[in-house]
């Protein structure tokens, strides 16, 4: 998945196809606005004493920047066609964050890396807003793409009688990553596990899934459609 698929392949430990790991992010950074170069250098390691990289929490400001520069809000009402006084049955509901892929498959869509706070991201974030009527759950999802112009745009619905649960699931899976930097900005890479949280809707004809971030806010959501969904059936 990531950069473990696409960028690093087999060249994992210290020192390892260093040479090719750096022509491989020059053939990458062709084409790519100033910004979007910055951040595909993130995701490499570059950086160290020798140079200033992005850090972290740079990256994650330019993130939630372009995740609040769109009202999502209104774009999936539009998409969906209908007025927030036709999906009042429960309040809407919104999930974000860092995408991790659409399913289990190694897409090789975007970079990830464990930041020196722990943190986990991805060149990808997701936001996704739920809406219900009397009868259907309505799904928009929007994904970005920090280091290129990329999005994905997508809508769904379902009718309460086919929909079978709302969960939350949480996957472990493993990654090859940026271990160290050096003082000249030579990056080594390291594979470690990684658990992804994502809200899941079970129906009749498959599932679902959104990246969301695990709080009491979606806790307290999730709950709230299980009861939705119980009383819909009973």
């Amino acid at each position: 998945m990531g950069i473990g698929s696409e960028l690093l392949g087999a060249a994992v430990g210290a020192g390892v196809g260093a040479a090719a790991k750096q022509a491989e992010m020059k053939n990458k950074l062709k084409g790519r606005t100033p910004e979007q170069q910055k951040i595909i250098k993130y995701f490499y390691g570059s950086g160290g004493c020798m140079k200033k990289g992005m850090t972290d929490e740079e990256y994650e400001s330019l993130v939630m920047a372009k995740a609040k520069s769109i009202d999502f809000k209104k774009k999936a009402l539009d998409k969906i066609g209908l007025d927030e006084s036709q999906v009042n049955e429960v309040a809407p509901i919104h999930f974000e964050d860092y995408w991790w892929g659409d399913d289990d498959r190694d897409d090789g869509k975007f970079y990830t890396i464990r930041g020196k706070d722990n943190v986990w991201r991805t060149s990808a974030y997701q936001v996704t807003w739920l809406f219900f009527s009397a009868t259907q759950v309505y799904v928009y999802k929007y994904t970005f793409n920090m280091d290129e112009d990329g999005k994905k745009e997508t809508t769904e619905e379902y009718f309460y009688k086919d929909i079978t649960n709302f969960a939350t699931t949480s996957d472990t899976v493993e990654q090859e990553t940026v271990g160290k930097v050096s003082c000249t900005g030579k990056a080594t890479y390291i594979r470690t596990n990684v658990e992804i949280n994502k809200f899941q809707l079970s129906a009749a004809g498959g599932r679902l899934y959104c990246a969301m971030k695990r709080n009491d806010y979606t806790e307290k959501a999730v709950q709230g459609m299980k009861a939705k969904l119980r009383e819909k059936k009973g």
